[in-house]
């Protein structure tokens, strides 16, 4: 298959070319500016645009397959009213412009695989949630909401839409772990607020692994939740990595720190959500680091 990747360049983007690649598809990643010739491999080029705003790369997409839409800034950040806003407008043009160029064809299906996150949810404490629990009211959820709703849109088109709702990615060339290990091993690492609040991740080669198969199972459409089958409450994930970083985890981060230094964000962190994969469980998905002990050994072994 011949697939354009918007944030191609970002730490799952990375992770996710190379497996597809490997796999035997093309890959055209969409990026802002080539400002020198690229090396590349064989099997990947690079398309010079900004999803954020219509231009000549809509018309590329009509050479391809499939999109994977990565795209929108991050939300590991203070979030200001400025903030908040670039958050949902990053996701929601992105979106609308690549929907904007799908082609309409009864010949030919297209693929869009649109990122979400298991924020969509909202948070409901011990509750455990699947792709069938209805959305929650906060801003994140808002978000997820809107900005899903902009990709179903392609199903106007004919075209297949798989919406996949990440859990927190780990893995050893950034994301969450990045900010969290270099706390422990400086001594001063351990739980967030009290520790109870569930947290629903995946390490990032069953995350590329979950794409493979996902492309694969064409008969798989709409919600399809991206993440371990075993969320851990945050203590015990405090716990794994000074465990395998055989370091102390006790040093808690107080709520009302949290919420000082991250404000809105902080409250994201200090609730969590219990999300289990019951759609690629049930197709027959087999993870490869489904539990949080066995996943920190094989990342954190690459970050020491």
């Amino acid at each position: 298959m011949k697939i354009l990747i918007t944030g191609g360049t970002g730490f799952v983007g990375r992770e996710l070319t190379s497996r597809l690649i490997r796999e035997g598809h093309e890959i055209t990643i969409l990026t802002r500016s080539i400002k020198s010739p690229q090396k590349t491999q064989t099997g990947l080029s690079y398309l010079e645009g900004d999803p954020n705003t219509k231009g000549p790369w809509q018309e590329a997409v009509k050479e391809h397959d499939g999109v994977i839409n990565l795209a929108g800034a991050s939300i590991f950040s203070k979030w200001s009213e400025e903030y908040k806003k670039a958050i949902r407008d990053s996701r929601m043009s992105t979106t609308r412009n690549i929907v904007e160029a799908i082609p309409e064809s009864k010949e030919k299906r297209f693929h869009l695989f649109s990122a979400s996150a298991v924020g969509y949810y909202g948070f409901h404490g011990d509750e455990e949630l699947t792709e069938a629990s209805p959305p929650g009211n906060d801003f994140l959820a808002g978000v997820a909401t809107d900005w899903e709703n902009e990709a179903k849109k392609a199903q106007d088109k004919g075209a297949r839409v798989v919406i996949t709702r990440f859990g927190i990615v780990l893995g050893d060339k950034g994301g969450a772990l990045s900010q969290m290990v270099p706390l422990f091993k400086r001594f001063i690492g351990g739980p967030i607020g009290s520790g109870r609040q569930w947290f629903s991740w995946v390490h990032i080669k069953d995350l590329a692994e979950a794409f493979v198969f996902l492309i694969k199972h064409t008969d798989i459409t709409g919600p399809v939740n991206v993440c371990s089958p075993n969320p851990v409450r945050n203590k015990d994930l405090a716990r794994a990595i000074g465990r395998v970083l055989n370091r102390p985890s006790f040093m808690p981060a107080p709520s009302f720190l949290v919420k000082l230094v991250l404000g809105e964000f902080g409250s994201v962190i200090l609730k969590g959500q219990k999300v289990i994969p019951k759609r690629l469980l049930e197709n027959g998905f087999s993870f490869q680091y489904p539990d949080i002990y066995t996943a920190l050994q094989n990342i954190l072994k690459g970050m020491n």
